[in-house]
């Protein structure tokens, strides 16, 4: 019987004394591996049967349904490729055949659309005239009727020193005497709402004309001033105006009225004719 100190424990004689059963056994596992091949490939098979199953019955179609949709796509995008390229060089040929006048006004026309000021509606401050109007409207006295004023007084109306009167004459007939010194404007019209002095004539306006005593400056004998006040007259634009000696004044202006000026309002028949106590 060998010893222990006998027997050879050197690396190679381990590698060679285990060498051959790895090897045994290695091949008897390729084999084994190589004769379960054809089994293990077909159930790779099913496996992607399987997925391709549940693929289309999750989206609703496979690959092939997917190819045809790439295919529909790539041919879309060349035809509109192909339209979109068509398009360009069209413009690129108008534009080469425009002459260069036609393109530098076409180019002047779109900057000035483009540089066009948009209108934008400013605030207004001013009087919108609604105050004026509500505190000139006369209303009467049952509250159903109303009119607003025509004319408003200036500054610088006052009443009269002298006791100036109109007297009213239908043809040679004296028909009416009308003191006038009593307020600082008298107006005449039909509207008898408003009117100080009416009058029915159908050609005279609702409110013809007014009145007025104002004050103004006048140059005395000695080359000051002194206030006189005098009495105007002045036409709200009427229709068919206001006459002073058979001439027809201006509308919307102060006319100076003198003694024994003769009035006439439209083309009624009566005359005004005007005189103060002072008369002779």
């Amino acid at each position: 019987m060998p010893h222990d100190s006998d027997r050879d424990f050197s690396p190679r004689s381990c590698r060679a004394a285990h060498g051959d059963s790895r090897s045994r056994d290695d091949r008897k596992d390729y084999k084994r591996s190589y004769d379960d091949g054809p089994s293990r490939r077909g159930d790779r098979g099913d496996r992607e049967s399987s997925y391709r199953r549940s693929e289309e019955g999750r989206y609703g179609y496979g690959e092939q349904e997917r190819e045809r949709e790439r295919r529909r796509d790539r041919e879309r995008y060349d035809r509109d490729g192909e339209r979109y390229r068509d398009r360009d060089s069209r413009r690129s040929s108008r534009r080469r055949s425009e002459s260069p006048r036609s393109r530098n006004l076409s180019r002047s026309r779109s900057r000035s659309r483009s540089k066009s000021p948009v209108n934008k509606a400013k605030p207004n401050f001013g009087a919108s005239g609604l105050l004026a109007a509500e505190t000139n409207t006369v209303k009467s006295v049952d509250g159903k009727n109303s009119t607003v004023l025509k004319y408003n007084e200036p500054p610088e109306a006052r009443k009269p020193v002298l006791g100036w009167r109109l007297y009213v004459f239908k043809g040679e007939e004296q028909v009416e005497l009308l003191h006038i010194q009593r307020q600082s404007a008298y107006l005449i019209g039909r509207d008898r709402l408003v009117a100080d002095i009416p009058v029915e004539h159908p050609s005279c306006s609702k409110q013809h004309a007014v009145i007025q005593h104002r004050l103004i400056q006048e140059k005395d004998e000695f080359g000051g001033s002194k206030g006189v006040v005098k009495p105007f007259i002045i036409d709200l634009e009427s229709t068919n105006g206001t006459h002073v000696n058979d001439d027809k004044i201006p509308p919307s202006r102060y006319y100076e009225l003198k003694m024994n000026d003769v009035i006439k309002f439209g083309t009624s028949n009566r005359e005004y004719v005007l005189l103060h106590d002072d008369a002779s």
